[in-house]
């Protein structure tokens, strides 16, 4: 694999060349484009003649799951090949360059270069198609990795729970410290609630910060807000590039936030053990180029996120009045509250409301996101809207983060849901079989404080929490979900564990969702964190593609590269059978759920219960990872077609949808080239270029809602389709 990266231009094309016979012929037969692309059908159409199932999945007269888990290495190929010549030529407007329109039609490209004509050609794009054939000839095939080889990619990866990582932390913990008492003895950090008395020594100030350490409203004033301060604070570690890259974030709008906490789990002066372990976290903080050219022309992936006042949005829901309810399932809604709950415990680089940060609709002016009058009001307006409708039985409450609200406002915006609930529980009682309305089955906290801001988690939530879901139990609420997003095992701290064990004894269960990042995508990176979760009573519930356009094309990795993960590395978690009926009963016990895990885990033989679901937020409607890559740029960026997950209920305006096409914002070359500079043994990854076809894995039963005693109606309002 490193030696296709290493060639030039001409010599990738000898190669094709050279190792098709078949394809040079083709290519001197031809004397004009279409007669090339005409010839490769034919050649392709013979092997789809004799191998029916690959027929019958491109034909789309066979789809699924099971049918996906039938095709050979070669059907891939086959009907990627088939694929490309049926939208040969076609343009598509591709948002990663502005909708500048980009045509696919590779085999005519390598014609052309074999003609000598001088056309624009990418290296990226002849590695692909070489790999592609030697796929399509039996040249090379997928092997899926022994248990023990992913087990050793996984060891690869520290915990923020090993010992050395804790020393390590430890000292960053006492050099933030010392700095931050440096800045208030200096008088250029000042804060009317954190201060020391009068006549302390260096020593006493030491013992008081440190105290302050565990105050969330500590690490919340004392973030760090300047690319100046967040250098000094890591020692002056960051190089020139690095800070010249901040200041233009800084310029460009886009604001820099790391609590104390957060900022000590960056490594400095790591011993060689530990080189490179905190990538993922990195690459969190320190803003890539990408997104700061594109800052200010940021446009909403998610089409949801567009809302004109009585209009449907993209998934065809009218949403009340304000921008404080998102919706694209029949079932689920989610609530942004104007309160301290729209900012969040840090920016993630690739955060998924990016496009609202670049609005102004979400900041860091803590103050200034204090609740105001309106906003019980608008609360009222919100609890309406979901009181009346037919089919909502599942309320994410998120932001932001719903743990950065005060534990007074999360206190009243969850009474006001118990109290929906219950008068949408006894409207029911006044209507027949078959009309009564969904009555609300789940509860859902949206916070990435049990990893930004662990000291969130105090015995004020803690009762709110544990009272909630008491009371919300007897009118028949029965999930209660904290949806986090740990995105490192280096992320998983003592600390971290701790606040999760509180949560689990208040009888919430945890469940994450990750962003298959590029420095999360690793070889065993996230299996890693799977089982470290799963350690702590965590279980995993997605795994997503970075989504967005070329502002997150540094931190992408490729769709192709998470259908690989999860098929050669999850794998080793996948639950069996006869532990599905144990999976289903976890919630029922949140306060026992690592014994009940590790249970399972020990029955059936497995380091972590595999219950994510690999998946891209589309940006049309819903989740998915079923697709097929029918074109290619001339750059070699991968065009995706992606269909809807029909394992799930949509609002039916997908019915009129239809498929969804992805350019995606890197090549699957310059992704290895990225994972070199890592660090990592590209060839580990050579298989990546094969995974042409994803298709969206069955949902764990744990996440399917709870059965109604009685029958709702089928009617949709809310709806404009």
């Amino acid at each position: 694999m490193i030696s296709l990266l290493e060639k030039n231009k001409l010599q990738l094309l000898t190669i094709l060349i050279d190792e098709n016979p078949d394809l040079k012929a083709i290519f001197d037969q031809s004397d004009k484009l279409e007669k090339v692309n005409q010839m490769i059908r034919v050649w392709i159409e013979d092997y789809l003649d004799t191998h029916q199932e690959a027929k019958l999945f491109y034909t789309y007269q066979k789809t699924g799951r099971e049918q996906f888990d039938v095709l050979s290495w070669q059907d891939y190929a086959a009907i990627r090949i088939i694929d490309y010549l049926d939208h040969a030529g076609h343009n598509y407007p591709d948002p990663n360059l502005k909708n500048t329109e980009v045509k696919s039609d590779p085999f005519s490209l390598c014609w052309m270069l074999y003609n000598h004509e001088d056309i624009l050609i990418s290296n990226d794009l002849l590695i692909d198609m070489i790999l592609l054939f030697r796929q399509f000839m039996g040249k090379i095939s997928r092997t899926i990795p022994e248990k023990d080889l992913v087990q050793s990619w996984m060891d690869r990866h520290p915990s923020g729970l090993d010992g050395n990582v804790v020393k390590m932390r430890n000292r960053n913990k006492d050099r933030i410290i010392r700095k931050y008492i440096h800045l208030m003895d200096s008088g250029k950090k000042k804060d009317p609630r954190f201060k020391f008395p009068a006549g302390l020594s260096s020593k006493e100030k030491y013992k008081i910060m440190a105290e302050w350490w565990k105050d969330r409203l500590f690490q919340l004033r004392f973030a760090v807000r300047s690319p100046e301060l967040l250098n000094d604070m890591l020692n002056h570690t960051l190089d020139k590039r690095t800070m010249k890259l901040l200041y233009d974030a800084k310029k460009a709008g886009i604001p820099t936030f790391v609590n104390p906490y957060y900022l000590s789990l960056l490594n400095v002066g790591e011993p060689g053990s530990l080189k490179g372990s905190d990538q993922a976290i990195r690459d969190y903080v320190i803003y890539s180029r990408e997104l700061v050219e594109e800052f200010g022309e940021i446009a909403a992936w998610e089409k949801e996120d567009i809302v004109e006042p009585g209009k449907p949005n993209a998934a065809g829901w009218i949403l009340p009045a304000g921008d404080n309810v998102h919706r694209r399932y029949p079932e689920v809604a989610i609530i942004i509250p104007d309160t301290m709950g729209r900012a969040c415990g840090g920016l993630c680089a690739v955060c998924q409301r990016m496009y609202d940060f670049q609005r102004g609709n979400l900041n860091f002016n803590l103050q200034k996101l204090k609740p105001s009058e309106k906003w019980p009001d608008k609360l009222e307006r919100v609890m309406r809207y979901f009181e009346e409708d037919t089919q909502l039985r599942d309320i994410l409450i998120t932001g932001g983060d719903a743990l950065m609200s005060s534990d007074k406002t999360l206190k009243a915006i969850l009474d006001a849901v118990y109290h929906m609930a219950l008068r949408k529980s006894d409207a029911n009682k006044n209507r027949a079989e078959g009309d009564k309305h969904a009555e609300i089955l789940r509860i859902r906290l949206g916070t990435r404080l049990p990893v930004y801001l662990p000291q969130r988690i105090h015995i004020g939530l803690i009762t709110i929490l544990r009272e909630f879901k008491d009371k919300a139990s007897a009118i028949g609420i029965r999930q209660f979900v904290i949806q986090t997003h740990f995105e490192s095992a280096m992320e998983v701290t003592p600390e971290a564990e701790k606040g999760i064990k509180k949560l689990l004894k208040a009888g919430w269960i945890i469940t994450n969702q990750q962003v298959f990042t590029a420095g999360a995508s690793k070889r065993g990176h996230t299996a890693k964190l799977r089982k470290v979760l799963n350690d702590i009573g965590v279980l995993p519930y997605y795994t997503f593609s970075v989504k967005g356009y070329r502002e997150n094309s540094y931190a992408f990795a490729t769709n192709e590269r998470a259908v690989q993960e999860q098929i050669e590395e999850k794998m080793i978690g996948i639950v069996p059978d006869n532990q599905l009926d144990n999976i289903r009963k976890l919630p029922d016990n949140a306060s026992a759920m690592i014994k009940n895990i590790n249970m399972i885990r020990q029955e059936a033989n497995i380091p972590f219960l595999a219950t994510d679901r690999n998946v891209l937020n589309l940006p049309g409607v819903g989740k998915s990872l079923t697709y097929r890559v029918i074109g290619i740029t001339d750059d070699g960026r991968r065009i995706l077609e992606f269909d809807h997950d029909h394992t799930r209920s949509h609002s039916p305006i997908i019915e009129k949808m239809g498929r969804l096409i992805i350019i995606e914002s890197k090549s699957i070359a310059a992704y290895l080239r990225q994972m070199k500079a890592y660090g990592e043994d590209i060839d580990e990854y050579a298989g990546v270029f094969g995974y042409s076809i994803g298709e969206t894995e069955p949902r764990m039963p744990i996440y399917e809602y709870p059965d109604y005693t009685f029958q709702i109606t089928d009617e949709y309002c809310n709806l404009v389709v």
